[in-house]
């Protein structure tokens, strides 16, 4: 059975000090829950305290992106051996962000995706479709796309989960209705199943992310394909996010 995950992408929001302090709320209000697996992902400079903030928590912490190669001239980048170094345990791979304002590609996410799970850590890799894209009717040949050239060669692991975000729904308050979410997810799950296999396929976990709320919670989690959330603005209110974690109630 797939473990719910709720992970919280906090982007280029809170100072150490801050994060410390919102962890700590946190953890008051979801440190009993032990039913879903609950990561918090700050800035690259709050990673330390954020870390202390959760220790002794069930709160996990995770990065937002990473290099793919172990050390080198890469001025600006972090490795994930420095995320293993200060003790995080996910990492955000292919933001829609990362790739719209970046130069993330498919090519750059499968190198990034290989490192991540190769030094033992979770990885989020995210795909989805922009609002042209899916105007077009081009979404579910994006999604295959994407998967293809970013995910194929790393579905074998467990410790990667597929997040899919469409574009067109994050950060704007549109959220796709629960069926556009399920009719994704499960396109997604078949074709993972024809890629490697029905066993991985019913093993991986599917997250949702775009204007995820407390207020549409319920309703994606309840679509059979749904195994979670990657939130973002509301991840940044304790309040708010504690009660997306306890979905459930």
């Amino acid at each position: 059975m797939r473990v719910p995950m709720i992970a919280g992408n906090w982007k280029m929001y809170r100072t150490a000090r801050e994060a410390s302090q919102t962890i700590r709320t946190l953890r008051g209000m979801v440190g009993e829950v032990t039913d879903v697996d609950v990561v918090i992902c700050p800035p690259f400079t709050a990673l330390p305290a954020a870390l202390e903030a959760a220790s002794g928590s069930p709160l996990a912490i995770g990065a937002q992106d990473c290099h793919w190669e172990k050390e080198g001239a890469f001025t600006g980048e972090v490795a994930v051996p420095m995320l293993v170094d200060l003790g995080c345990s996910h990492v955000i791979v292919g933001h829609s962000e990362r790739r719209q304002f970046f130069g993330e590609t498919d090519a750059t996410v499968d190198r990034k995706i290989e490192a991540v799970l190769a030094h033992g850590l979770t990885c989020i890799g995210c795909l989805g479709e922009t609002l042209q894209e899916r105007e077009a009717g081009q979404t579910l040949q994006v999604l295959e796309r994407q998967l293809r050239g970013g995910f194929a060669r790393h579905l074998h692991s467990l410790r990667l989960v597929i997040a899919y975000e469409p574009v067109w729904a994050i950060g704007t308050g549109r959220t796709a209705t629960p069926a556009q979410a399920q009719e994704a997810h499960a396109f997604l799950r078949g074709l993972m199943a024809a890629v490697a296999g029905p066993d991985v396929a019913a093993a991986i976990r599917i997250l949702y992310g775009g204007s995820v709320k407390p207020e549409n919670i319920v309703a994606l989690m309840a679509q059979p394909d749904m195994d979670g959330a990657l939130v973002g603005g509301a991840s940044l209110d304790p309040s708010s996010f504690a009660r997306i974690v306890t979905f459930r109630g």
